[in-house]
Formats: C-alpha cells, sequence, structure tokens
C-alpha cells in the first residue's frame, strides 16, 4: 500500500511526433498508477546524433494540456516550452502540502 503523504511525478518531453489521443492515454496511465504532479515540456535535441524535434508546440498548446491535466486529475502541473523535469518539483510539492 502506498503512503498518502508522498506523492509522485513524472514529466513528459514533447514535440516528438506524440498525437493527442496518446496524450491523453498517458495522462490517464500517470494517474491510474498514482501519479499526482505533471510537468510537460518541450523536447528539443541536444544534438544532431539525436531525435530530431518534429514539431515545436506554441505556448497556447501548453496551457491547454495543462489544463487538460488538471481537469482530469493532477493536483499540481508544469506545462511550458522551457519546462523541465524537475520543474520547481519541491515547490509544487510544498504548495500541496501546505494547501492539504
Amino acid at each position: 500500500m502506498r503512503d498518502s503523504r508522498i506523492l509522485t511525478k513524472s514529466g513528459l518531453m514533447l514535440g516528438l511526433g506524440e498525437r493527442h489521443e496518446e496524450l491523453i492515454g498517458v495522462f490517464e496511465d500517470l494517474l491510474g498508477a498514482g501519479c499526482q504532479i505533471l510537468t510537460l515540456g518541450q523536447y528539443l535535441s541536444p544534438s544532431s546524433d539525436h531525435y530530431r524535434v518534429v514539431r515545436y508546440l506554441p505556448p497556447e498548446e501548453f496551457s491547454r494540456l495543462e489544463s487538460i491535466a488538471y481537469k482530469m486529475g493532477f493536483i499540481a502541473v508544469a506545462s511550458g516550452p522551457f519546462v523541465r523535469s524537475s520543474y520547481h518539483a519541491g515547490e509544487m510539492s510544498l504548495k500541496h502540502h501546505n494547501q492539504s
């Protein structure tokens, strides 16, 4: 049994050709696994030897995905082109604990 005082977080890098329906499915899977905090950021290829960016998402799309994630049940979401996996994780966790 999982200790409900321990928050879990996952992060996704976007722009590799994923479809909207796939993202929603991943959100559902993460929630089903007990994940409560989500970060969504833009994948940036570190070099020509790495996967190439398929698409740069506009800020409005990150905002829409953030809204969807909250409506689905995530307690904290950071979503934007420059968001990375550990993006303000400590602050997001503390904010939730202070609201509880």
